[in-house]
């Protein structure tokens, strides 16, 4: 791996994606504990570090149901839940039969978005969370959804003071 401010790795089985947090954190040569919120601003602090959250661009390739939005919304519907967040907003846009699928769940703790390529069964994915949302936990729900069979996860903590 090219030395960046980003790990990356690639997950390949459904065991793997449960664990895709301490992979990243391996990776990126931190071990982040779990930790609380500091002075009710919903910045995280683990292992010294205070940081506004977690920040996971994730790549699914080899996908299906890409152009499905009853499963593309149901999919980020149980993702919310499954990271701790809340759900504020869901705005899904089709691009035409075939076309793909943009859209956003925006969260009290950040947002997920997604924008898919049907024709190339891939989809791009963007989860940004604060506080306690827990934003790896998203990975299997989406993985599974979306029967991908290849799996790229970068992570950033963002606003690391």
């Amino acid at each position: 791996m090219a030395p960046h401010s980003l790990a990356q790795i690639g997950v390949n089985t459904e065991a793997e994606a449960s664990n895709a947090r301490a992979e990243v954190e391996v990776q990126a040569g931190k071990s982040i504990a779990s930790g609380d919120q500091v002075h009710g601003d919903h910045f995280v602090e683990r292992n010294g570090l205070r940081y506004a959250g977690s920040h996971l661009i994730i790549d699914l390739w080899d996908c299906e149901n890409l152009d499905d939005v009853g499963v593309i919304e149901l999919a980020l519907r149980r993702a919310v839940q499954a990271a701790g967040a809340t759900l504020l907003h869901l705005h899904l846009h089709e691009f035409g039969s075939g076309g793909g699928v943009s859209g956003v769940a925006v969260l009290a703790e950040s947002h997920i978005s997604i924008h898919t390529w049907p024709e190339r069964s891939y989809a791009a994915i963007d989860a940004f969370m604060c506080g306690r949302a827990e934003p790896h936990k998203v990975v299997p729900i989406l993985r599974h959804a979306f029967k991908a069979r290849r799996v790229a996860i970068s992570e950033q903590m963002r606003g690391v003071l």
